[in-house]
Parts: structure tokens; sequence; C-alpha cells
């Protein structure tokens, strides 16, 4: 509530308890009091000024405060009816009904003409879940007046929980009788007749609106399920065909009409409306949406398939910009084999409506492939953490992808917060994200945290190809535990003899173990299997050669990785020089 709101009605009120204040001292203005009126006249001043404290508390949210003060009011004039009732209101909202209901109960039975009161009583039995007594009270109250046949759809409600139907028919008919037709009403009566298997009435009281609001499609939808989960799916379709005709652009009653007549076997017919509902920009996306998906879910014919082509045309023209439709189009795409159109579609829709995880997890993943564009697939990892704040998985691939792109500082607070959010609920999260935020700690220096990092992952899976392999080449070019980094690289190479990664890998650790033959043997390996040597391979092999005596060959293959940007800085120098440099 606004500060604003709370002192109008605390001036309203202290204005209201002035007058209150007056009319007990008027008789007193004009000569002495008595020791007697004179401690009525404290108690009556005690009496509005605890009252008043307990109203501003009561404005300000401070229920105990409230309290404490209503009750100070209320033993200087037990029998007011205001004090008790406030005193029942503070108690309602303090969620102590029970302890409530003697203090509503007191203030009404003071004063039965204020409504107020006796609408708390009927709040608190329907709080004690003692409907029928609350019931007894709204009844109670219609019975004294116009003013307050509002409560008729409450009084209605009441008796429909507590199963009296009969009871709620006849609220809600005297509801009707005062305000007229509407649609609060006529519902509840047709839910009841529902209920009571009372087919014929349900349906009077759905035509009864249709007639009340003629060119309402809502109302006459609403009939149309009624009679279609009977069973009379003639009238359904009677009814809707009438409206069609009284009211022929109402996109949503040519929905109807397409499903009846589906429904029927009249597919032609069906699909006619279908396509012109279609066409209609009155029509929600959504629905267009969640048809086309519909008819996906159907078995594949040749008809089928050229309802489809129909459709999509029509929904690229007229919902272009609608992420439902563009979903639903893509889902198409991907049914139909075709991976990159699916994604395109469903890139788009995400372009105008973000949130939606699942379609996004799927862009994210079927990006990693062939040439992956990262800068692409960032900006829809950063869309996932900006959309999905608590999700680890889009953390992860938030710092997968910025790890990728030589971002390494922002990817360690990504996979930081991926590990933080994930809590152990997923490991295999864990273990790729350790494994991910180990490369990143190595790139940026941090190379102690990076190798604690490396062993976590591998605690929770020792059997991880590509984590093994970084592992081992990362200790190697630090030259620590060579004996543990070979173990691993070895472990990855009998698995694949022909990869040439791992191979390099391999011959690099055994090189700074000083095992050069055996080296050598592995890098010719690794440079056999790749079509294209990287700089880093072809330097390698250089290296090894020199320390076998084979200076001019070394030579020739430092030659080969001049250029690379994977080369080291020191190439230029062996080459110049004709010698190896750590």
């Amino acid at each position: 509530m606004l500060l604003s709101q709370v002192n109008v009605k605390i001036i309203r009120f202290l204005y209201f308890v002035s007058l209150i204040s007056l009319s007990w001292t008027t008789g007193f203005a004009q000569q002495a009091l008595s020791k007697k009126d004179s401690k009525i006249q404290e108690n009556k001043t005690k009496t509005s000024r605890y009252f008043i404290e307990g109203q501003k508390a009561l404005v300000l949210g401070d229920l105990e405060k409230a309290y404490f003060y209503f009750n100070r009011s209320l033993e200087f004039s037990p029998l007011e009816p205001a004090i008790s009732y406030k005193i029942a209101e503070v108690l309602v909202r303090s969620d102590q009904a029970q302890k409530a209901l003697p203090f509503a109960e007191k203030a009404a039975i003071k004063d039965p003409d204020n409504k107020y009161y006796s609408l708390m009583v009927a709040e608190i039995h329907t709080n004690l879940n003692q409907p029928l007594k609350a019931a007894e009270i709204l009844d109670r109250l219609m019975d004294d007046g116009e003013s307050n046949q509002q409560y008729n759809l409450d009084l209605a409600s009441i008796y429909l929980n507590a199963g009296e139907f009969d009871k709620a028919l006849v609220v809600l008919d005297r509801a009707e009788v005062y305000f007229g037709i509407r649609e609060p009403f006529t519902v509840q009566k047709q839910r009841i007749y529902l209920r009571k298997n009372d087919l014929p009435n349900a349906i009077r009281e759905g035509e009864k609106l249709i007639d009340a609001f003629p060119g309402n499609p809502n109302y006459v939808l609403n009939l149309v399920e009624v009679l279609y989960n009977n069973a009379r799916l003639e009238e359904a379709l009677n009814l809707v065909t009438e409206e069609i005709h009284k009211y022929p652009n109402q996109p949503e009653l040519q929905m109807a009409s397409y499903t009846l007549l589906k429904e029927k076997g009249e597919l032609a017919k069906a699909n006619e409306n279908l396509i012109s509902a279609l066409k209609s920009p009155d029509l929600d996306g959504e629905i267009k949406a969640k048809t086309f998906k519909s008819l996906l879910a159907e078995l594949k014919t040749s008809h089928r398939e050229a309802l489809l082509d129909q459709m999509e045309s029509i929904l690229l023209e007229f919902n272009s910009k609608d992420a439902m439709v563009l979903e639903v189009i893509g889902d198409r795409k991907k049914q139909n084999g075709d991976d990159i159109g699916a994604m395109n579609f469903y890139k788009e829709s995400l372009r105008v409506q973000p949130k939606n995880a699942p379609i996004l997890e799927q862009v994210i993943l079927n990006s990693f492939g062939d040439s992956p564009d990262f800068a692409e697939i960032e900006a829809f990892t950063i869309m996932g953490v900006d959309e999905f704040p608590t999700s680890p998985e889009f953390w992860f691939y938030d710092g997968v992808v910025k790890s990728a792109r030589k971002k390494d500082s922002v990817a360690v607070i990504s996979l930081s917060k991926a590990i933080e959010l994930n809590t152990s609920k997923n490991p295999q999260l864990d273990q790729v994200a350790y494994g991910s935020l180990a490369n990143s700690l190595y790139n940026l220096g941090e190379k102690d945290s990076a190798f604690v990092f490396f062993d976590k992952a591998l605690e929770l899976n020792p059997n991880d190809d590509q984590l093994l392999n970084n592992y081992a080449y990362f200790l190697s070019l630090e030259k620590r535990d060579l004996e543990k980094a070979r173990t691993m690289a070895e472990k990855v190479i009998k698995k694949y003899p022909n990869n040439a990664t791992y191979l390099d890998t391999y011959a690099w650790v055994l090189f700074q173990m000083g095992s050069y033959e055996e080296a050598s043997k592995y890098m010719e390996l690794a440079i056999k299997n790749e079509s294209e040597p990287s700089g880093v391979m072809l330097e390698h092999y250089g290296d090894i050669l020199f320390h076998l005596g084979k200076v001019s060959e070394a030579v020739t293959w430092w030659k080969k990785a001049e250029g690379s940007s994977e080369a080291s800085e020191k190439l230029t120098q062996k080459i110049k020089d004709g010698k190896y440099h750590e």
C-alpha cells in the first residue's frame, strides 16, 4: 500500500474517532463531573486512545502491536462491538481463526445490523472448514436486503464445495433474477447440471448465454464442448455451422468446425475450414501452432504432407514473427531430416521468444559439430544464462564455449557457477565442468589449481579419454609427474591407436622422459594419421629428431612448422641456430 493511502486511512479514522469522542464528552461540557462520571469519561478517553493506536498499527501491518492496543481498548469498553471486530480481524490476519471466532460473534451479536461483522464471522467459519455455517450467515444477509445480493456467488461457491448442489442452484437463480443473465452465474449453473447428469438443463444454460450475448464465440464453443463430450457430435456441428453462417468472420468457430468435421471423416470440408481459419489475423498464433503440431504427430501420408505444405506457407505469410509458429515449422524440418533448416527456424524462434529452455538447449548442442561457429553459439549460451540464471547446464555450455574462444577468465566464472548451481546433483556435469575448468585455469597460468581440478574430474570418471589426454599433455609441458602422464596417455592410445592427437601427446611425454627413439616412432605415427599435421606436431617431430642427432632433418621439419600459428616462439631461433631451444 502507498504511504499516502495509509495516511488517508489514518486521517479518516482519526476524524471518525474524534466524532465519537465529542459525542462522549458533549454532555459534560457545561457542568462539573462527579467522581463516577469522571471515571466514565476517563475510560472513554482511554478506549479512544488505545483504539486509535491499534488502528494505526493495523494499517501499518504491525499485527502484534495492533492486538495489544485493541485489547487494552477492550478493557475499558468491553461491550463495544467495533473493538471486538478489530481484534477478530487481527487474529484472522494472523492465521488464528479459531481464536478470532468468539470476538467476531460478539461483535455481530452486539450490532446485528452491521453486515461487515456478520461477514467476518462467515469468513472465519470458511477458514475453519465449516462452510454450511458460513452459508447460513450469507443466506441471512441476503434476506435482509437487495444491497447484499452481491454475495450470491460466494454463497453458491460455499454450497458447491459442500456438495449442496440444489441449494447452490436456488442461490444462482436468485442472483440471476436480481442481476440478469451473467456469465459467472450461468456457467456455474451449467457445471452443476453436468455434475447432476442433467444434460438438457446444462444445454439450456449454454443456449441462454449464446442468446443473451450474440456473436460471442466463447459461449458457442463452451456449448459445443458440452455437446461433443456427451456424444452429441451432430448437434455440436449444427450449432457451429449456424453460428458461422450468422457470423462468418470467427476463426475460432471455423477451427471447431474443422475438428468436428474431421471427427466425422469429412476431410475436404474440414480442411476448408482449417485453411480459412489459419488465414485470419484474429486467430491466435498459439492455436495455429498447436494445430500444425498435432498434424505432425499423425501418420505421415501424402495427404498430410500436402496439407502441412499449405499450412506452412500460410503461417509464414501471416505469422512469420510468432515464436511458436517458427518452432513447429522447425519441428517439421527436423522430422524430415533437415537438421540445418530446423536449427535456422529454432534460432529465429528464440530471437522472438528466448525463454524456451528445450529449444535453446537443442540449438546449443546441435551447433557443436564440424567447424562450429563459437561466436554464434556464445550468443545463445549468453541467452541461456540470462533467461535461466539458475540452470547449471546453461552456465556450463557458456563456460565451454568461452573456453573454446580463448576467453578463459570468463570461462572460469561460468564453469564455477555451473558447479555451484549443480550442487553435485548431476555428477556427469560436474566431471566435464571440472575438466573444462582445469583447461582454462592452466591457460591462465594457474597450474596447481588446474591439476587439482583434473584430479577431481578423474575421480568422477577415470576413463574420460579427452581428459586423460589433456592432463597428460599439460603434465608433460610442466615436466611434472611424467610417469603418471605416461600411464594416462598410454591408456588412451591403446584404445585409439590411430588418433593423431593422442599419439602426439604420448610421443611428447616420452620425449620429456628422454625416450627419444620411442617418441620418434609414435610421432611418426601421429603425422602419418593426420591429413594436415598441426604446427605443434611438425615442430615436436623436429625437436625429437634433433635429440636423436638428426640435426638437418630436424631443421627440415622445423621449417615445415614455420608460419603456423600453433608453433612455439622459439621456432625461428631453432631454425636460425640449427639447434633445439627449450
